[in-house]
């Protein structure tokens, strides 16, 4: 049923685990406006090889495959020459090229939702006071259990967009845990990130391995991420090291593009691991159930991490995990049918584990049950009711 409202999401990027949510609630409004904040100086890695700049770019910010009819993108472009989000600078730059947008393309909306505190929830905050309408901000990763805590002035910009909205979102009880120690008012509730059941799904492991030039006679280790220092990929090819003492029938992949790639090739070079750690580089995002199907086991070594959809993604797809204690993997796997956990930056357990994981007879059925709570349709009735209270 529609709302009869118009809604403008804020946010860093229209793809992956900001594009699904939005998507889910797009049938029910009149029109939907998502402005994603972009670095024009990133468009240079259209045409000269800069690989660290690639997941800046439009082409990676926005993917309209499905794009609901109702649905409209509008690049809003923000230039900074550091391209770290955690610059201070970034909120007031951000909302003057939202403004421009906005005021350009004639954009209504009666509603507000920003993903992301910072710069996106500083932008919706500032705009819900000069257009006079609700504001909701989902609080996701680094812009809550990270920024808050460097300093006071951090602390206060952060608190200011919280107590400016009227719904706070979080995406787990380790974020909640982070909005607790602040000075907040404003109503909290956790509505954790989800996985698209249209795409996330069983297939032939086999046939997958084929269709991506793998080896089937090999256990298919796989992490999905971008490959930056929080992502602990450093730690996984260390216990890699230690796995093919055990066995060499495996293969690990790591899958995703970013600043590390060419320091974690050393890495595999040096330790002369090149037949047992693949990085593929970025795929696209309805590629990765192909991978996430090949695989035997699934491994998230992140040093910290709000969520970790990617692990319910694979969960969805009957694979066992092998996750951190990082933050937000505790609430995800709460029994050892689902995965098990091992403390971050610890590569020798991280590798026992693996190995133990390598070795269980899993029920596939009972993961796949368990993933199907997280599935979006489940959390979309949710969405819809904070939106119909404000």
């Amino acid at each position: 049923m529609s709302l009869k409202k118009k809604i403008l999401f804020t946010c860093h990027s229209y793809n992956n685990f900001q594009k699904d949510p939005i998507d889910l609630v797009s049938s029910n409004f009149d029109t939907v406006s998502v402005l994603v904040r972009y670095n024009p100086i990133a468009e240079f890695s259209r045409y000269i090889p800069l690989p660290f700049l690639n997941r800046y770019n439009l082409s990676y910010k926005i993917d309209l495959k499905n794009k609901p009819s109702n649905l409209n993108v509008y690049p809003t472009p923000v230039l900074y020459a550091s391209f770290d989000s955690k610059d201070r600078r970034l909120g007031e730059k951000n909302f003057k090229a939202a403004e421009k947008v906005i005021e350009q393309n004639n954009i209504e909306f009666d509603i507000i939702h920003s993903h992301f505190t910072w710069s996106s929830g500083y932008v919706g905050a500032k705009l819900s006071k000069k257009y006079d309408v609700p504001f909701v901000v989902t609080a996701h990763g680094y812009d809550i259990y990270d920024l808050p805590f460097r300093d006071k002035a951090w602390r206060k910009s952060i608190e200011d967009v919280l107590n400016d909205a009227n719904c706070i979102l979080t995406v787990s009880k380790s974020n909640l845990d982070c909005i607790n120690e602040l000075d907040v008012e404003s109503p909290v509730k956790i509505i954790s990130n989800g996985y698209r059941s249209d795409l996330f799904y069983p297939k032939d492991p086999n046939a997958c391995k084929n269709s991506l030039n793998l080896p089937t006679n090999k256990k298919i280790i796989l992490s999905v991420g971008n490959l930056e220092t929080i992502k602990g990929h450093k730690y996984l090819i260390e216990s890699v090291s230690e796995v093919v003492k055990w066995r060499k029938d495996i293969l690990c992949v790591i899958v995703g593009g970013g600043k590390l790639w060419k320091k974690l090739n050393q890495q595999i070079k040096k330790n002369n691991l090149d037949k047992y750690v693949l990085l593929t580089g970025e795929k696209p995002h309805d590629e990765i159930p192909i991978w996430m199907n090949a695989c035997d086991v699934f491994v998230l070594p992140s040093i910290r991490e709000s969520f970790g959809v990617v692990q319910i993604e694979a969960m969805a797809c009957k694979k066992p995990i092998v996750a951190t204690h990082n933050g937000g993997s505790g609430g995800i796997l709460i029994s050892e049918d689902y995965g098990f956990l091992v403390e971050p930056e610890n590569s020798a357990e991280l590798a026992k584990m693996i190995l133990l994981a390598l070795n269980k007879n899993w029920n596939a059925d009972k993961i796949y049950t368990y993933s199907k709570k997280f599935a979006l349709d489940n959390i979309k009735h949710e969405l819809i009711s904070i939106y119909n209270n404000l």
